[in-house]
């Protein structure tokens, strides 16, 4: 059974964190254009934040897309990933984390594909337009 991380007399966080290891991919987003990606390794989750291991320092403030390894089978046989989209709120020292603004799962191959950094993903693009157009772009880069 999954039990909550243990919580620190000065924790600030509203929601509780449950430690979970499992393969991430994420990209970044600045101005429309993918400027980073890569893999790494979550630590905790909770339903407001994810924060995980990168293998590189990435710009707080960004609009990042987070593909989290999930660790059930869809029908006891197809492997499953779950997608966040939020903002990259800490980056220090190779540990992330970021904010849970909205969510998917999605089917994946069988086998891990080799994450690209110019590929032509709009839905990171598209989901970012989409909140700079309704107000909701309040975290602003080093905040």
């Amino acid at each position: 059974m999954l039990r909550p991380a243990k919580r620190e007399k000065n924790e600030r966080r509203k929601k509780v964190r449950f430690p979970m290891q499992r393969e991430v991919r994420y990209k970044l987003l600045e101005q429309q254009a993918i400027v980073a990606s890569g893999s790494g390794e979550t630590l905790n989750m909770s339903s407001t934040g994810v924060a995980f291991r990168s293998d590189q320092a990435l710009k707080t403030g960004s609009f990042i897309e987070v593909s989290i390894s999930w660790p059930v089978l869809l029908d006891e046989n197809c492997p499953m990933r779950l997608v966040v989209f939020g903002r990259l709120l800490r980056s220090d020292r190779g540990i992330c984390a970021c904010t849970v603004n909205k969510y998917e799962f999605r089917t994946q191959s069988r086998t891990l594909h080799a994450v690209s950094g110019g590929r032509a993903d709009t839905m990171l693009r598209r989901w970012a337009e989409t909140v700079r157009k309704d107000g909701g772009d309040k975290i602003r880069a080093g905040a």
